[in-house]
């Protein structure tokens, strides 16, 4: 199974409408780095873009390039602006492809990972760029373990960031604290959930 332009849209419309669905939930963890309560709106509103008939059935490239452009547009808060990076750093790994196999997701996953932290002047472990990281190290993991299963890689994924965002409040005292995992970490798991499904 390979990830063509247009499974790439339905993913990214499906991620959207999974942090539209979730976005209160997301806000009640929101203690870091500002208790302003906003974070799973902002995530929601910078990709809600894509929602608005966005279809594409060109490449991937193409399609991702869509999406980069529509969440960079759309970007609000710190985490929506980290969020629209890591969709940026995915486009550029995938230029110049039709499709996209497990090697080239696992790749895309690390260079969008690298891209997000670059969007951090002084990056926090215990954030959405922790769960962004577990992300892309279980998918090198996956691929390099021989598999080759587009499902099981989102999967893994997803099962990987989830338990790193168990481990978020270890890292910020301030999440501890509040008894919460990381809002912005939720919400990546959230969109993982969406591309999954």
């Amino acid at each position: 199974m390979v990830i063509n332009g247009n499974l790439y849209c339905e993913m990214a419309r499906s991620a959207a409408a999974s942090l539209e669905n979730n976005k209160d939930d997301i806000n009640a963890l929101n203690v870091f780095p500002v208790p302003d309560g906003d974070t799973g709106i902002n995530m929601a509103l910078t990709m809600s873009g894509v929602l608005d008939g966005l279809t594409h059935n060109g490449s991937v490239f193409d399609c991702a390039e869509k999406v980069a452009i529509t969440l960079l547009r759309g970007a609000r808060g710190n985490s929506g602006v980290i969020l629209s990076l890591f969709f940026r750093g995915l486009a550029k790994q995938f230029k110049g492809s039709e499709t996209a196999d497990i090697e080239l997701l696992a790749k895309a996953f690390e260079n969008a990972t690298k891209a997000a932290y670059g969007a951090v002047m002084e990056p926090k472990e215990g954030t959405i760029l922790t769960v962004m990281r577990a992300a892309s190290e279980s998918a090198r993991e996956y691929v390099d373990s021989g598999k080759d299963d587009v499902m099981g890689l989102f999967e893994h994924m997803r099962q990987a960031s989830e338990d790193m965002l168990e481990r978020t409040p270890e890292m910020l005292p301030v999440l501890k604290k509040a008894g919460v995992v990381d809002a912005g970490g939720q919400g990546f798991v959230v969109i993982l959930e969406g591309m999954y499904s």
